[in-house]
């Protein structure tokens, strides 16, 4: 992600056309690292939220309201006392760092107009905000930063405020040719690297989208660039000022799959597989990105036991079914050693005494055979010792031919349950699968038998193109739910073919049959929502419901059918979007 110089440029311009002239009618700080001024302006109230959190430092306008402490904090009450009622006179972004300064004007005690400076520093772990006065003069800081923390710059009150330091960069805007072609290029690093230490306000995320732009490697080195592709790549810098400069904006999040990959105010092309949604709002790419981010990673921590459970039961199984199946293999030799006691009894009668094998003609194959023999055995101890070999044998067979039945279909349920993990949305689908995975011993039982929750979970719903009605289960619970107490006899059915999956059902109302576009979007369903999804192509089974049929005592999600029709899918994530 890149709360770049660009990003905060948007955010500037934004908050200029939005709340310049408000006037501030509260403070709160809901927590130790952040504010909230609720500004008012022609009847419209804005929540501006300045944050300066380690992990996510952050200023985005937004309707959120948080909950306060009882007792408002020093900052807080200072803020209050000075800033209480005034009015913002200018939001500006000094010279493209990753700061932001409000400028508010207000009545000291003895009436007279004042202005103070509200200054937001977002620079990660080093992010701050600062109180000052028109003269520079800090007030207070939400962080002080003594000498002992830093030996640069200290932000205490009284003492002036100065800006951090700039490391030598240079602004684009007063990007020079000569600049980019004697000081620029002449570093020793690759060209992403080069630019970002550059240039003031850069990030590594656009660094490499302009070397995307300008066709060239990121990582190849300034000495390998040729002069015409420096010129390429100093006219996508000259490009991407004109940009900024004119406040032509493209707030966007890049998608992998369903997670959130990056954010950014400039087009993002150097994500080809990735889908690319456009916003028309920065704020709205903030509140986006991070509420999903945040859900998608508190998911995957939530989900981070259950997948540790299921893959240990998978490996264990896995294990347990290659086991039983070379043992199945071995007892494949047991008719070999019934023929060996039958033909022992049959042609050990002549043989000398202490023999150690027997030749004789095999009368089922009607070919010769050597038997080897135990010498210290009669010829029908060893007789009996062959059929002893194959009744052991035999009984294996049996028992093991229906263990790995059993084995096969745990490692099938299994593996369709991690299928679900990932199909997973919300804390509700985790509690389905767990309680599944209690059900079945996977879990131990704690307490009392409570009742389930797996109705509060719903499928997901999606309508076709013609407006037929499509469902997806995300579980093993709701695909029974869907495929056996939903769905009608004249509903459609479709799943992956041979892999753990989804049951969709496209409920087919009054209509005759289904169009052909339903069909094909109720497979890409079926297709996306499967362990195939990453597949350039999957097959998907589709038959009407009055088809299918449920073993007795099958595990969830378990059918069978016959005379089914078949069409190969694309799983991809832009022809779901299009029916969500």
């Amino acid at each position: 992600m890149a709360f770049d110089g660009f990003v905060i440029s948007n955010i500037t311009k934004e908050l200029n056309d939005k709340i310049i002239g408000g006037r501030i009618y509260k403070i709160y700080q809901p927590e130790s690292d952040e504010i909230t001024l609720v500004i008012k302006k022609e009847r419209v109230t804005y929540r501006l939220h300045l944050s300066a959190s380690a992990s996510l430092p952050l200023v985005y306008l937004s309707d959120e309201s948080k909950t306060n402490p009882m007792q408002a904090p020093n900052f807080c009450m200072l803020l209050r006392k000075h800033i209480s009622s005034g009015r913002i006179l200018s939001i500006t972004q000094p010279n493209f760092e990753r700061i932001i300064e409000i400028t508010i004007e207000h009545l000291n005690e003895l009436g007279d107009v004042c202005q103070k400076r509200l200054i937001v520093e977002i620079m990660g772990k080093h992010s701050n905000i600062i109180f000052a006065d028109h003269n520079d003069l800090i007030l207070d800081s939400i962080k002080h930063i003594s000498a002992n923390i830093s030996s640069v710059r200290e932000v205490l009150p009284g003492r002036t405020y100065i800006y951090p330091p700039s490391k030598d960069k240079q602004s684009l805007s007063s990007l020079t040719t000569e600049d980019f072609y004697t000081k620029i290029l002449k570093k020793p690093l690759s060209l992403c690297k080069t630019l970002y230490t550059s240039i003031t306000g850069m990030s590594p995320l656009i660094a490499n989208e302009l070397c995307y732009r300008a066709g060239l490697d990121g990582n190849a080195s300034t000495d390998s660039l040729s002069e015409d592709s420096a010129a390429g790549l100093y006219g996508q810098l000259i490009k991407l000022n004109t940009l900024i400069t004119d406040h032509d904006y493209t707030p966007n999040i890049v998608y992998s799959g369903d997670e959130p990959k990056e954010f950014s105010c400039i087009s993002l092309t150097s994500y080809p597989d990735c889908t690319v949604k456009k916003f028309d709002s920065i704020f709205d790419v903030l509140t986006g990105y991070y509420s999903e981010k945040e859900k998608y990673t508190r998911m995957k921590q939530k989900s981070s036991d259950l997948r540790k459970i299921v893959q240990t039961a998978l490996e264990r199984t896995s294990k347990k079914y290659d086991l039983q199946i070379r043992q199945l293999k071995d007892t494949e030799k047991r008719e070999k050693f019934r023929i060996y006691g039958e033909l022992t009894q049959t042609y050990g009668y002549n043989l000398e005494p202490n023999a150690k094998s027997l030749t004789c003609t095999n009368y089922y194959t009607n070919t010769e055979i050597t038997i080897p023999l135990d010498p210290d055995r009669t010829p029908l101890e060893n007789s009996k010792k062959f059929f002893a070999k194959y009744n052991k044998l035999k009984r294996t067979y049996e028992a093991l031919s229906q263990l790995t039945l059993e084995t096969k279909s745990d490692l099938d349920h299994l593996d369709s349950i991690s299928t679900a993990l990932s199909l997973s949305e919300n804390e509700k689908d985790l509690q389905a699968i767990k309680e599944e995975l209690t059900d079945y011993g996977y879990i131990k039982k704690r307490g009392s038998k409570g009742s389930k929750n797996t109705s509060k979970s719903k499928p997901l719903h999606f309508v076709s193109s013609d407006g037929f009605h499509m469902y997806v289960g995300k579980n093993n619970y709701q695909n029974d739910e869907l495929s056996f107490k939903f769905a009608n006899g004249g509903d459609w059915w479709f799943h992956a073919k041979n892999m753990a999956g989804s049951h969709v059902i496209v409920r087919k109302e009054q209509a005759e049959t289904l169009p052909d576009a339903t069909f094909e979007e109720a497979g890409r369903l079926a297709a996306y929502y499967s362990k195939g999804r990453q597949a350039p192509k999957v097959e998907i089974d589709y038959i009407q419901r009055k088809e299918l049929k449920k073993p007795p005592k099958s595990k969830p999600g378990f059918v069978i059918y016959h005379t089914n029709y078949s069409m190969m899918c694309i799983p991809d994530i832009a022809g779901i979007e299009e029916i969500k």
